[in-house]
């Protein structure tokens, strides 16, 4: 018997399948198929991908010549088709399921800081584990007291219609390690309907340090549903930077870190841009649960068209000595949309520092004449003051993925 059945994981995910999120839009899961359609064969090389592809995941952040990568892993549906583990000496790539037969001890960590039975997301994601042998995500570690300034790129890709892929993904950073990942999420220009579950589980051991930059470019008609968790030790650090500029169906995602070691650090950096019809509900949350630790949750929302945005942030303070910071800022371009700020501060212990700061507003009048009055047109106006309200200073990379990162925000808000 393996250690997960021993664990009661997947009679936990049974009792769960139907289990709806207590925040979010309810999606019915039965609406989509959760078989494996086409087995798609591995690729010798990313350049091996047609042009129009190559182009949706240099979108999010992709590069398919791997120039400045340390490890590439990219799942389409539901296959692993590339991973290249070849890059760095530091860091190790592959498929969850490659990395469960190499690694015995992995079981220990699978299914431990996201549950299999919090929603009926994550039950079917575990069954479908259990059930039908089904290993999708990838396994990224890096090796203790090891610097990888490269990142680690790693995409979901859906090129199937009405499919639901899962995908469950565990990143270690060993004691003393440093690691940079880019994961860009997109789906064929041809999809119109599909879903996306990914669980990511994420474990930082005494002073490692990770730095984890999301790109989403879904379809208009594919539900979301993200699933993340991150336990962190002592003097370790926690760097999360979302970044959602396109339309989707609905969104939800709520990922949770643990701040469980002394002077551990999390920070999670939202860019949420709402677009058309979609729902997008997106939030940060923070537990200070040991001396010295700091959380900071900071977003930028803009909705137009009819979009809805929900924008939630939570820290708790569980012990003295700690402090958080919660800043959510939103702009209402059009009358059909909105912005719903939910900002949170939780104290169950005396001497902590928390804070928060929220406002939502539309563009400013004078603003607009000011830009206008020198000779800008009213839409250029209004792109320029969207694109540096959403221009935030990202914290804690080096020069290089800085830039990076920086590239990636501005192909993202481009044309909003």
């Amino acid at each position: 018997m393996d250690v997960l059945s021993v664990r009661n994981v997947y009679e936990d995910a049974e009792r769960a399948k139907d289990k709806k999120a207590p925040i979010g839009a309810d999606v019915t899961i039965e609406n989509f198929t959760d078989e494996t359609l086409n087995a798609i064969d591995m690729i010798d090389d990313l350049d091996d991908l047609n042009r129009q592809t190559k182009k949706d995941l240099l979108k999010v952040g992709v590069d398919t010549d791997e120039k400045n990568r340390s490890g590439s892993f990219l799942q389409v549906d539901q296959s692993n088709i590339f991973t290249n583990n070849a890059m760095s000496n530091s860091v190790e790539v592959m498929n969850i399921g490659v990395a469960l037969d190499k690694y015995k001890w992995l079981e220990d960590y699978i299914w431990n800081v996201v549950k299999p039975d919090a929603d009926k997301y994550t039950a079917k994601t575990a069954l479908r584990e259990q059930k039908d042998g089904i290993n999708s995500g990838y396994f990224v570690r890096s090796l203790p007291g090891t610097r990888e300034v490269m990142p680690v790129q790693a995409c979901m890709f859906i090129g199937e219609e009405g499919i639901m892929q899962t995908a469950h993904n565990v990143i270690i950073a060993e004691e003393n390690s440093e690691l940079h990942l880019i994961t860009g999420c997109a789906t064929g220009d041809d999809i119109s309907s599909a879903m996306h579950v990914g669980v990511s589980e994420m474990y930082l051991k005494p002073g490692a340090k990770i730095t984890f930059t999301m790109v989403h470019n879904w379809a208009e008609q594919v539900e979301v549903r993200p699933r993340t968790g991150v336990k962190l030790m002592d003097n370790s650090t926690y760097i999360n930077n979302y970044i959602l500029t396109s339309p989707v169906s609905t969104l939800q995602s709520y990922p949770t870190a643990y701040c469980d070691g002394e002077n551990s650090r999390a920070i999670f950096q939202s860019i949420q841009g709402g677009k058309k019809d979609s729902i997008i509900d997106v939030g940060s949350r923070v537990l200070l649960n040991a001396k010295g630790a700091r959380g900071e949750v900071i977003s930028r929302a803009v909705s137009q068209d009819e979009s809805k945005i929900y924008s939630r942030g939570h820290l708790a303070g569980t012990v003295p000595e700690v402090k958080g910071h919660l800043e959510c800022h939103g702009l209402v371009l059009d009358d059909d949309s909105f912005i719903y700020a939910v900002p949170e501060l939780e104290a169950s212990s005396a001497n902590l520092e928390m804070s928060h700061e929220a406002a939502v507003g539309k563009i400013s009048e004078d603003e607009i004449n000011y830009l206008t009055s020198r000779g800008i047109s009213e839409e250029d106006a209004e792109s320029m003051i969207v694109r540096g309200f959403l221009n935030m200073d990202i914290t804690g990379l080096p020069d290089e993925l800085a830039e990076q990162t920086q590239n990636m925000i501005d192909m993202s808000v481009e044309g909003m």
